[in-house]
């Protein structure tokens, strides 16, 4: 008895946890276009545009992460596909300079990134 008890609670939490509004699943396909940005000097300093490219470029390839800064202001944290890294290793060369960004958006409470798909610069 105590072993079907177990068996249909462990059922019902594998069940729930696929169901879990805390499970990432892409919402949509997205294009946006801003400037990408290293994170730690953008959250920290501020820092971003011409001056700091050079910089934002050193802290991409160290792995500190990227984002798009839209127009409109709002944050994009960038991610990588594990089954094509290409786009996002062609991301991080374009710290510093203005993109187009097109991907799977996934968002978590007060975050959203996108899953780099395709990128070019501006």
């Amino acid at each position: 008895m105590r072993l079907r008890t177990f068996a249909a609670i462990a059922t019902l939490f594998i069940a729930f946890s696929a169901w879990s509004p805390l499970t990432a699943r892409a919402q949509e396909e997205i294009t946006i276009q801003g400037e990408i940005v290293d994170l730690a000097c953008y959250m920290a300093k501020g820092s971003r545009g011409a001056s700091h490219r050079v910089c934002a470029q050193k802290c991409a390839e160290r792995g500190i992460p990227i984002g798009v800064l839209t127009d409109d202001g709002n944050l994009f944290l960038l991610l990588e596909d594990h089954s094509d890294e290409e786009p996002y290793e062609d991301a991080k060369k374009l710290a510093g300079d203005r993109a187009e960004v097109k991907g799977k958006k996934f968002s978590k409470p007060g975050i959203v990134g996108i899953v780099v798909g395709e990128i070019k610069g501006l």
